[in-house]
């Protein structure tokens, strides 16, 4: 059996998944997950995450965002002895983060499909919407865990891809909503 991918992410309603926490990306509306009244069930997700994460992947951008935050943050001291994947054609190897645990740099989608056939549990891709888009089209992605923010943005990376594409059926695993307008969907991709 194969193991599970995972895309986790904050979303804003039209469907950018960038700089929910800061200006990383550039764009005028970076931080848009600080504005949004914080409402501890809303993030109720991101902890249950923890506790079903067995690997993380990243694309090369985010894993430079994320490894030298979480390598530290006490919040993700469940990540750090957990094997992690970065899916990258130009990174080298001695740019890895050291202190972080185990890091494996895959070079393509084929790469991931085969880690998908090793055992383990679920593998979670954070941030990463170039990498999402790319396993998607690949058929790669298993399930994705979204908080939607009750934002409009206009502007950033967006989750999904826009091409002319076969469709793919979801099936809501989970969902709710909370008072500060975030809604938790949860959806498994139908094969």
């Amino acid at each position: 059996m194969a193991r599970e991918l995972v895309y986790t992410g904050f979303m804003s309603l039209d469907g950018v998944v960038d700089s929910p926490g800061g200006t990383v990306e550039g764009h005028r509306s970076g931080g848009w997950v600080m504005d949004t009244e914080f409402v501890p069930e809303a993030f109720a997700l991101k902890g249950e995450e923890l506790a079903d994460t067995t690997a993380l992947l990243f694309g090369r951008r985010s894993y430079e965002a994320f490894a030298p935050i979480w390598r530290d943050s006490e919040d993700h001291a469940a990540y750090k002895d957990l094997p992690k994947y970065v899916v990258s054609t130009t990174l080298a190897a001695d740019a890895l983060l050291d202190g972080w645990g185990e890091t494996t740099i895959l070079r393509s989608a084929d790469d991931v499909a085969k880690l998908k056939q090793t055992e383990g549990g679920a593998i979670f891709v954070h941030g990463s919407a170039e990498l999402a888009r790319n396993l998607a089209a690949a058929d790669l992605i298993d399930r994705y865990n979204l908080l939607v923010f009750p934002v409009l943005l206009g502007a950033g990376k967006g989750l999904f891809d826009r091409s002319d594409r076969d469709k793919r059926s979801l099936r809501l695993r989970e969902s709710a909503t909370y008072s500060n307008g975030v809604a938790k969907l949860v959806y498994d991709v139908v094969d």
